[in-house]
C-alpha cells in the first residue's frame, strides 16, 4: 500500500502544498541549484565573555632545563634591580635591562658599559652597582 499526498490541484508532488502542510516558508528553502557556502554565526544573546584559548606547548627535558635556567637569571636580575631602586622615589623611571639585548653583545667590556650606561641614572652607591654588574655578567655566561 503505498501512502502519497494529493494537493488541491490534484498533483501529488506539488511542494506549495507540502510547503503549506509543513508551515514552511518557501523564501527560507534555498534554490536547489546554487549551493549556500555561507556559515552564519550567532552572537551570543546573553553577552557572555567569550572563552578564551590558550596554546600550549610540551618542552623536552632539555629545553625545559634552559628555560628555567634563563627564567631564574631574570627573576634574580629583576630582584637585585628593585633593591636598587628602593632609595628611588616611586615617580622615577623604572630601570630595565632586556638579557637578550646584553647576550647579543659579544665582548664582555661592551656588555659591562651597556649595562652600566642603562644604570647610569640609578642613585645607587656605586659599589652596589658594581657588584650587580659583575654577578649579572658572571650568569649571563651560564645562558
Amino acid at each position: 500500500m503505498e501512502a502519497s499526498h494529493v494537493s488541491q490541484n490534484g498533483n501529488p508532488c506539488d511542494p506549495t502544498a507540502l510547503l503549506a502542510k509543513l508551515h514552511i516558508n518557501k523564501k527560507t528553502i534555498p534554490n536547489e541549484n546554487t549551493p549556500n557556502k555561507a556559515v552564519n554565526f550567532t552572537t551570543n544573546p546573553d553577552g557572555e565573555k567569550k572563552r578564551e584559548k590558550y596554546l600550549t606547548a610540551k618542552y623536552g627535558a632539555h629545553q625545559m632545563a634552559l628555560i628555567r635556567k634563563r627564567l631564574k637569571v631574570e627573576m634574580w636580575m629583576f630582584d637585585q634591580l628593585q633593591e636598587l631602586q628602593e632609595s628611588q622615589t616611586e615617580s622615577s623611571n623604572e630601570v630595565d635591562i632586556d638579557l637578550d639585548e646584553v647576550l647579543d653583545i659579544e665582548d664582555e667590556n661592551h656588555r659591562k658599559k651597556f649595562i652600566c650606561d642603562i644604570l647610569m641614572n640609578t642613585k645607587s652607591s656605586q659599589e652596589k652597582l658594581n657588584n650587580f654588574v659583575e654577578e649579572l655578567l658572571e650568569r649571563v655566561k651560564t645562558l
